[in-house]
Order: C-alpha cells, then structure tokens, then sequence
C-alpha cells in the first residue's frame, strides 16, 4: 500500500509572471487577487489541494525583484523563507518574455535552497510552441531542474500533470491541514484583498505601488445577517488621496461597488461595506507604519 504524501510547494517567479493565477487555478477557487500590475502580491498565501493520496500546499510568494523601499525587502524575504521552508519549488517562467536578471536572480535562490525544483513555463497560450524548446534549452543550462512543464495558468492546460508531478515528489507524511480547508487566509484578509483589488485596477501610474487596505470592522448583525465591513484605503499622499476618492467621491464609490460585489459572491450574504481613504506619509518606508497595517 503507498504512502500519503503531503507537503508544501513554494510558487516563485519574477512579477507578473502568472503565479496567483495559478494557484487560484490549481486550488480552483480564487484565494490570490490578480492584476495586471507588477508585485500585487505582497503576502504568501497558502492554497490547499487535498487529494485521496496527496496533501500539496502551494505557497503563492511576492515577486522576486530587486527591492529599494522597506516594504519590497518584506516582500522579498517572505519569498526567501518560503522557498526554504518548502520541500519543492515550482519556478513559474513567463513564456511570452525573454529570461531576465530577475530570472537569473531567482535561480541563484533556487540554488542556494538546495531543494528540488520543477520549471512551469507559464503562458503557453499566447505564444507559439517553438518558444518552448528554447527556454528549455536555456535554463537547463543553468540548474538542474527536475522537470519542465508547459503550462497555462487561464486556461488550464497541463495543470493536471504539473499537479500530478509535484504530488509524487512530496515527501511521505500526514495531512497538514483539513479535508475542506483550500487556504490559510482569513475572511479579513480576504475582505482587505479584495478591495485592494479593486483599487489596484481602476488607478494608474503610481497608486496601485502606494496603497494599502486596513479591515477595521467585521462583523455581522445578528438581527438581519447583514456583514458590516470597515475598509482604510491608505496611500502616501494628498495627491493620491484626491485619484482613489475622484470627482465627486466617483472613484470610490465605484471601489466600493465592485469590491461589495464580490464580497456578496464570496461571503454569500448583503454586505454593508464602507471605505475611506486616509494619507499616511511614506509608508512603505516606515517599520512603524507596516507593523499599522499588518505588514511586518
């Protein structure tokens, strides 16, 4: 009779390479906010595929870049730590781009780790399969890696055999978690997620990089089952202030429409939310300020 296998599979790659989009697809539930705008992530958030034979954990991580402001080398030392404390590491490589320094960057990690690593080459769908081979090429070049798997974290191709593949290279153990649970983020996470989404992707320029999102009240009323949710935007300037509230308070109303609509999907009842954006100066430079808002 086999052995349960179950254990944890860091998800690393430079910004935007897909790595959220592909835990929400291999968990097959949104846990991870997607946009367009390179490091959304900036928090490891776990997803749990519990299978009759397997337990994987995937750790979705923020993205490996050359940090100059407090809160990127946050960011980048929860990447770092989770990639040691991972048994298996799923480098997801952009197929649509060429192989950078950050690339380069991310290896030398892998490296350092010493763990067993398999490549998935994200984007397959948006460009020809001659692409493939190359990156293949390259890389082999550079580390021995376990495996090379193609893939498509929106539309789901070959995500069953990257998930297979990890799943026979996890060490023998019990489960780590419940049957049901599908992450480790609370509801209160989400919520800040969720709206910090929202506002990632209805501004520009540099707003998305400078704000942050503080749940200051959750709860439901017991007479109606209405959720109450209390939500800080925070940026680090007046200026920025004035984009997220808009002319005649539009921006944040629509924030606000969007975000509440998603919170009714994902909570499955009314929810009353209301947002405010307040200035708090410069920071992603403060330790003071990240420990405020839960980023520490």
């Amino acid at each position: 009779m086999s052995k349960y296998r179950a254990g944890f599979a860091a998800i690393i790659g430079k910004p935007n390479s897909g790595k959220s989009t592909l835990i929400n697809a291999l968990v097959n539930k949104k846990i991870a906010i997607v946009s367009d705008r390179p490091e959304t992530t900036r928090d490891t958030i776990r997803g749990i595929v519990t299978e009759k034979a397997s337990q994987i954990v995937f750790v979705d991580t923020p993205g490996i870049h050359r940090p100059h402001l407090l809160l990127g080398k946050l960011m980048m030392n929860k990447a770092s730590n989770s990639m040691l404390d991972a048994d298996i590491i799923i480098f997801v490589v952009d197929a649509s781009s060429r192989l950078s320094e950050a690339d380069n960057i991310i290896i030398d990690r892998i490296r350092e780790s010493a763990k067993p690593a398999v490549v998935a080459i994200n984007k397959i769908d948006a460009v020809s399969k001659s692409r493939i081979l190359p990156i293949i090429g390259e890389l082999k070049d550079r580390y021995p890696f376990k495996e090379f798997i193609p893939i498509s974290a929106s539309t789901h191709e070959n995500l069953p055999l990257l998930q297979k593949t990890i799943a026979g290279m996890l060490p023998a153990g019990d489960k780590l978690y419940d049957d049901n649970d599908i992450t480790d983020k609370g509801d209160i996470f989400i919520a800040s997620e969720i709206i910090r989404e929202k506002a990632i992707c209805l501004t520009r320029e540099e707003v998305p990089h400078s704000l942050a999102v503080a749940v200051e009240g959750f709860e439901i009323r017991p007479d109606t089952g209405i959720l109450d949710i209390e939500a800080i935007i925070y940026v680090e300037r007046d200026s920025q202030r004035g984009i997220l509230i808009g002319q005649k308070g539009s921006m944040i109303k629509q924030i606000s429409t969007l975000s509440r609509k998603e919170l009714e999907e994902r909570f499955g009842r009314k929810i009353f939310l209301r947002v405010t954006v307040n200035v708090l100066d410069e920071w992603r430079k403060s330790e003071i300020a990240l420990k405020k808002l839960g980023i520490n």
